[in-house]
């Protein structure tokens, strides 16, 4: 694990963790996240929701220049709170805003040049000032603002009623509180509420945030996207995933807005459990290995034009989506 990865979260959370403990909490989360509707179209009456908000703060600007990257925070954010905190926050909302803008603070400064010097020379590093203190800073802020709303579920938490990630986390920590090594107590339910938050809102907002720069500088696509919009949703509803089938230019473009932005240019460190032979290679058994997306992103073996932002690389003749092989903006997920 990177150092200074490790010095904020340590072995805990979904991201950290490993062994028994990381596949009790991965079953749990997933099974949990999907009750609550993840991936199901009982989300959509929420997001659509969120939508409604967002185009109103949009509408509020009336037409002046601004920078959407805050808004588009909230909105993402928002979605994500509802299946971790049970509740979404106002726009307005201080707090929520100051927990918005420490994470992006936080995550600027992890891609500095004192970040990189701090996992190569930790024992240095820890020893001198610098940007990377404030990382450390920002990130105990964001997990203080997370453990106020779990200390607050432990207040009024009903077993009968779980409302939300945290609540059924505190109803697994009862039953599973003889087995020790199952993750299951208060310090961990914190780190992984923060890693959901962190993973469902910083990934998501990006790629909207890389959608508009990309709808800016390609206006000819934005017009097709915009005319298959009106053509098939119309203006007097939101779209709905059944419009997807329908829409393949538009489908066609976010998948190539997620390839060529490629907001995870390298995926999440991984370490081998046993002796690995991967053709020509030997891996030995706690190899701290990692995969780069990027060199599958922009593959010219595997796209017709991958530097070039191209929505055809996912139509098929007759204008049809099609999926490939090498589209892995995330990598293959993480069984």
């Amino acid at each position: 694990m990177l150092p200074l990865f490790y010095e904020i979260f340590g072995d805990k959370g979904l991201v950290a963790a490993s062994g028994y403990k990381w596949k009790q909490q991965r079953k749990f989360t997933l099974s949990t996240l999907r009750n609550f509707g993840l991936g199901k179209k009982s989300l959509e009456p929420s997001i659509s929701l969120e939508c409604t908000f967002l185009n109103e703060a949009i509408s509020n600007e009336q037409g002046r220049p601004f920078d959407p990257r805050l808004l588009l925070n909230n909105a993402v954010s928002n979605v994500i709170c509802v299946f971790v905190f049970g509740n979404r926050f106002e726009y307005s909302d201080n707090d929520f805003q100051s927990l918005l803008k420490n994470i992006n603070e936080a995550m600027y400064l992890e891609g500095g040049i004192c970040a990189q010097l701090y996992n190569m020379f930790p024992w240095l590093m820890r020893r001198v000032p610098g940007p990377h203190k404030k990382i450390l800073s920002l990130w105990q802020e964001v997990s203080d603002f997370v453990r106020e709303k779990v200390n607050a579920h432990r207040v009024d938490y009903d077993p009968s009623n779980p409302r939300d990630y945290i609540d059924c986390f505190l109803g697994e920590m009862e039953k599973l509180k003889d087995d020790t090594t199952a993750g299951f107590d208060v310090e961990n339910l914190c780190i992984c509420t923060l890693d959901l938050f962190i993973a469902g809102t910083e990934t998501t907002s990006t790629t909207l945030y890389w959608g508009l720069l990309y709808m800016m500088k390609y206006p000819e696509i934005q017009a097709k996207v915009q005319e298959e919009i009106d053509r098939v949703v119309g203006g007097s509803r939101q779209p709905s995933l059944s419009d997807k089938d329908n829409m393949p230019y538009t489908n066609a473009v976010i998948h190539e807005i997620q390839r060529i932005g490629n907001i995870v240019p390298m995926n999440v460190v991984r370490a081998t459990v046993e002796d690995t032979q991967i053709g020509e290679y030997s891996i030995p058994k706690g190899t701290i290995v990692t995969g780069n997306l990027t060199s599958v992103l922009f593959d010219e073996s595997e796209w017709e034009t991958p530097h070039s932002f191209n929505p055809g690389h996912f139509l098929d003749a007759e204008g049809k989506f099609r999926r490939r092989d090498a589209f892995l903006p995330f990598s293959l997920g993480t069984g």
